[in-house]
């Protein structure tokens, strides 16, 4: 026999005592975990049954752990989409105070995060939402009370994305107050250790002014959130940030701040796999049309993969009209497609882009007339006769077109650009022989030696003398003279 078996013989009892203890312990866990499992089965067929059961998984348990947590918030979710709310409350009540030893920070935090995220998404009634802001009151207090600080100001920050989402924007400004007070010193500086949290409370604001049109303080907030250099942000914050700040320069008329506002907002927004960034490239060939530059914003390595996006495709079907001054593809492109007007924002600034495409379709239009109605370009621009009234009016005035308007008989008549410089030459004309009077009267008269008609081409009309010229040089300068002459 050996050493072994004897040391086993020896103590036996006390050995068959610890083997039967671990064998319990073994089959108390298994018989937790087929419970566990037999209800999430159950879930979808039997929910009601499936919460009863996942109830049932803590009452087993020796001391608070894992299957006991796991049970409890699959049954608070059942009991949330069941339309159980006060059940619901109750047990989330009960799986906070797992959070304290049964479960590790991480995994909590992590869960806790994921339940808040599926109760946002259902809170599609008044009662819903009831129970998702008791959720958020009992979460805040739970993690106040464990001085949990960083799951503290997690959690105020989904919640007062939640406000911004509702355009609660009273509730979001007093929470943001609160949260803004939570990240500073005791003399009132910013805590630049939270920096990170700071750039996502000065997100959620710039967000909220951004809606309000509030632009003085979104200006001031934009340019404060660019100074924090302590943080690493997510780039999805980032993305935010130039996002509001490229609509802010759009409002300001600042096109070449704003495109390069939106090229960064969709560059961070791709780096986080926001889908975000489609609607932001969108923005910046919008832009580049109120820039009127020719650079296609698909040339540049990070824009280049979503050219053929069928997502994209209507703005670069635009794009590519508008540097062409294809008017009647621009017009099909968005007749074609109207979900490009369904973006507020491009709804709101397209005007300014389509006026510029109709301005120079009517200039190109008119070109070889002196004399059209306005029905002539409405017809074939396909615009408005008040339009084309309005188009030609701007052009009249910023002096790019020089023609009068006859809106009773909706005619328009260019004056002659040789009518112009007729008139422009008599005034010279005219200027030249008064210098000539005005020094005759002077005393000056005409010196032998320079001669009298070399005085008068040297005030008037240029170098050379008429008798140096060719006799057809010479009959066309007699008539320019005599012709000049008659008009004065």
């Amino acid at each position: 026999m050996s050493d072994d078996d004897d040391f086993m013989q020896d103590s036996d009892e006390e050995y068959d005592f610890e083997y039967e203890d671990a064998d319990e312990d073994e089959s108390g866990d298994i018989g937790i975990e087929n419970k566990y499992y037999n209800a999430k089965q159950m879930k979808v067929d039997n929910p009601d049954e499936a919460v009863d059961e996942f109830l049932g998984i803590p009452p087993l348990e020796q001391d608070k752990s894992e299957w006991g947590f796991k049970g409890i918030k699959q049954a608070i979710k059942l009991e949330f989409k069941l339309g159980r709310y006060g059940d619901a409350v109750e047990h989330y009540r009960e799986l906070l105070t797992y959070v304290k030893s049964a479960v590790t920070r991480n995994y909590s935090e992590k869960s806790i995060n994921n339940m808040l995220d599926y109760i946002e998404k259902g809170s599609d009634d008044a009662e819903a939402f009831q129970c998702m802001e008791q959720f958020y009151s009992l979460t805040l207090d739970s993690f106040q009370n464990t001085n949990n600080e960083r799951l503290w100001l997690k959690t105020n920050i989904k919640l007062s994305r939640l406000w911004l989402e509702r355009k609660e924007y009273s509730q979001l400004s007093k929470k943001v107050r609160e949260l803004h007070r939570a990240c500073q010193r005791e003399d009132g500086s910013d805590d630049l250790s939270k920096g990170t949290y700071l750039l996502e409370l000065y997100a959620l604001e710039i967000q909220m002014y951004a809606e309000t049109k509030n632009n003085k303080r979104l200006k001031a907030l934009y340019q404060r959130a660019l100074r924090v250099r302590s943080a690493v942000p997510h780039p999805k914050i980032m993305g935010i940030i130039r996002e509001c700040g490229g609509k802010m320069h759009m409002s300001e008329e600042n096109w070449e701040e704003a495109q390069s506002d939106f090229f960064e907002s969709f560059r961070n927004y791709d780096e986080a796999g926001s889908m975000q960034r489609i609607q932001v490239l969108k923005y910046l060939v919008l832009t580049t049309m109120l820039m009127k530059s020719d650079i296609n914003p698909f040339d540049s390595q990070e824009t280049k993969p979503y050219k053929n996006d069928p997502r994209i495709s209507a703005m670069t079907d635009l794009v590519d009209a508008f540097q062409r001054d294809d008017i009647h593809a621009y017009e099909a492109v968005l007749s074609k497609h109207p979900d490009v007007l369904a973006d507020p924002f491009i709804a709101e600034n397209i005007d300014e882009v389509s006026r510029n495409m109709r301005t120079k379709a009517v200039l190109k239009l008119i070109a070889p007339y002196t004399r059209f109605s306005l029905q002539f370009i409405s017809k074939h621009i396909k615009i408005s006769v008040p339009e084309v009234l309005d188009i030609l009016s701007f052009l009249i005035l910023d002096k790019k077109l020089n023609a009068k308007i006859d809106q009773e008989k909706g005619t328009v008549v260019v004056e002659s650009a040789s009518d112009v410089e007729r008139l422009r030459a008599l005034e010279e004309w005219s200027s030249s022989l008064r210098g000539l009077w005005q020094t005759t009267l002077d005393g000056e008269g005409f010196r032998a030696d320079e001669g009298s008609h070399g005085a008068m081409f040297q005030a008037g009309l240029g170098d050379e003398s008429p008798r140096t010229l060719n006799p057809r040089a010479r009959r066309e300068y007699r008539g320019k003279t005599g012709k000049m002459a008659g008009m004065i």
